[in-house]
């Protein structure tokens, strides 16, 4: 299918962005990478008026390290994200995860932020940000909002972006000595959307696991923290036995959602699997 008319402007600030989509309301689409909203457009599944094409926008781009927290621009490839030396050093999860996002084609064009505001549940952003407890920085007419990644996605496709928002970074905490994280995603084959994914992380002193997010893909209509596995390991020891105890919690607390190919019970067994790795991987 080919997808319908439109009118395409490239604005050069995040000023001229928002003014286009203030005067154009929901008629207006915002198109970074493009790897998601081009696919719709041409199903004719999304059909703005307008394109507001935002990669020209500088202040959009980059990775930076400001106060231990770094700042992952809105218009930040997931293959920049995959190589950046700032990346594996602060936030290793990222590193581990990027490889797993489709193929390179695609990881050089599409964009952090585009994932983030998207908000698929089986990918691999949204889920690593809530997991390492990030926040969304949005800005609109009035000026910068900050949100929460525990408050961002709110149902299937949907964030608490506002109409005329736009997302221009994620702040996440860099990963200290004392913090353990971990991924791992389990896909029909190399590239394909996550049947079920998993994105950990906790604070690891003397044996024992605090601050623990426990974040799953592909379960639910958003990323869900899984808080009943969570709280089974929280300063407990982390031994076989509190193992055995979480992904008990965690297949009572899962209603998965099934897909095409996989059923609720095998999405359990899935999850159940990752998270027995994961943390075996951490006690080891």
């Amino acid at each position: 299918m080919k997808s319908p008319d439109f009118d395409y402007v490239r604005p050069s600030s995040v000023d001229q962005a928002l003014e286009l989509l203030v005067r154009h309301g929901d008629d207006a689409r915002i198109m970074a990478g493009g790897q998601t909203l081009l696919a719709t457009l041409n199903m004719r599944l999304s059909e703005p008026a307008l394109l507001v094409d935002i990669t020209g926008i500088a202040s959009l781009q980059g990775i930076r390290l400001v106060d231990r927290m770094v700042h992952i621009g809105a218009l930040a490839t997931h293959t920049e994200i995959e190589e950046s030396p700032l990346i594996r050093e602060h936030l290793p999860m990222l590193s581990r995860a990027a490889p797993h996002i489709a193929h390179r084609a695609i990881r050089n064009a599409g964009t952090w932020g585009g994932s983030i505001a998207y908000a698929d549940p089986a990918a691999e952003w949204p889920a690593c940000l809530l997991a390492l407890g990030g926040t969304v920085v949005a800005q609109g007419p009035g000026g910068e909002r900050r949100i929460h990644a525990d408050d961002f996605f709110t149902d299937l496709y949907t964030t608490a972006l506002a109409p005329d928002e736009i997302l221009v970074r994620c702040e996440i905490p860099a990963t200290t000595p004392a913090q353990w994280t971990g991924f791992s995603e389990l896909a029909r084959r190399h590239g394909d959307y996550a049947v079920v994914g998993l994105a950990a992380s906790a604070h690891r002193s003397q044996g024992k696991l605090s601050d623990i997010r426990l974040v799953f893909m592909g379960v639910a209509a958003t990323p869900l923290r899984a808080r009943q596995a969570e709280a089974a390991l929280r300063d407990e020891p982390l031994n076989d036995a509190s193992i055995t105890k979480a992904v008990l919690k965690l297949k009572e607390e899962l209603d998965p959602v099934a897909d095409l190919t996989h059923s609720p019970a095998a999405k359990r067994q899935m999850a159940a699997t990752l998270l027995e790795r994961l943390l075996k991987s951490a006690q080891a």
